[in-house]
């Protein structure tokens, strides 16, 4: 999950670099229809990836990840950065609290209260302040909630699926919705930078959804999106690093406080006051 994350920041830092000028479109399709090529040049004469196990639940969670990006971008449009991610990254409280509900995962109190201290991490982190369009808000939200169930969604496809098709089925739903958009003004790289950019995103994109996957084998959903939190870390410390970006004493404590719920997770009492509803 960790390793998921440092390649996530990666691979905003490159998007950074790209420019501007590039749509949220062509940036999807980049890296979904780009992807879902990789992994059929890469794995498909190891498996069939058109054919999953649950492939109804799998093609549910293709659209709430491609909602979860879309209304993530739209949020970042319309209210200041910070707010947008902060809210996004609310996204394993809603992990574990729609995990329970629909799969029947166990969250323990103990379990509760790392998120809870990560969460507010993230916001000292930002500086939080809810400012903006309530429609970015709405979106920021939404972003969230889609991201949570995505996560919780993984989870459950992880115990029958492999890494690869879950990623493939999200490339192929995702590259769906965002053809039409993409066709209609197509951002192309002109020089080899941009084309480089382009692979360089496409490969960190790969890779880190890979090992997000397969770290689901392993972990809870909501304990695999509190170590995906750490993404805000590598994030500031590139920018820092590569960018000659500034930290002030916010960065640190909240990223203290982030990793610090994520090292308290692992050393949590499994299963201790445990919380698990009836699913029927």
């Amino acid at each position: 999950m960790l390793g998921s994350a440092l390649l996530f920041a990666i691979m905003g830092l490159l998007i950074k670099i790209l420019g501007p000028e590039y749509r949220l479109w062509d940036i999807a399709i980049y890296r979904l229809l780009g992807g879902a090529i990789v992994l059929q040049a890469i794995f498909g004469w190891q498996q069939n990836l058109f054919k999953p196990t649950h492939p109804k639940l799998m093609i549910i969670r293709g659209f709430t990840g491609t909602a979860a990006f879309l209304c993530l971008v739209t949020a970042i449009r319309s209210v200041p950065f910070s707010t947008a991610m902060a809210l996004f990254y609310s996204f394993p409280a809603f992990a574990a609290v729609l995990s329970p509900l629909l799969f029947g995962e166990r969250i323990s109190f103990y379990e509760i209260a790392c998120l809870l201290i990560a969460l507010i991490g993230v916001g000292v982190l930002f500086d939080l302040h809810i400012t903006g369009h309530p429609i970015g808000l709405i979106m920021g939200v939404s972003a969230a909630v889609f991201a949570g169930l995505t996560v919780a969604i993984i989870k459950k496809l992880r115990s029958t699926n492999g890494s690869v098709i879950i990623y493939f089925y999200f490339c192929l739903i995702g590259s769906a919705v965002c053809l039409g958009p993409f066709l209609a003004a197509p951002k192309i790289p002109a020089n080899l930078t941009d084309g480089l950019i382009v692979a360089g995103m496409l490969v960190t994109s790969v890779v880190a959804q890979l090992l997000m996957n397969h770290g689901f084998k392993y972990c809870k959903s909501w304990e695999g999106g509190l170590f995906m939190t750490s993404e805000l870390v590598f994030t500031a410390l590139l920018g820092i690093f590569l960018l000659s970006e500034t930290a002030s004493h916010r960065f640190w404590i909240g990223a203290a406080l982030i990793m610090a719920s994520a090292v308290a997770f692992q050393l949590s009492p499994r299963d201790m006051g445990a919380i698990k509803p009836r699913v029927s």
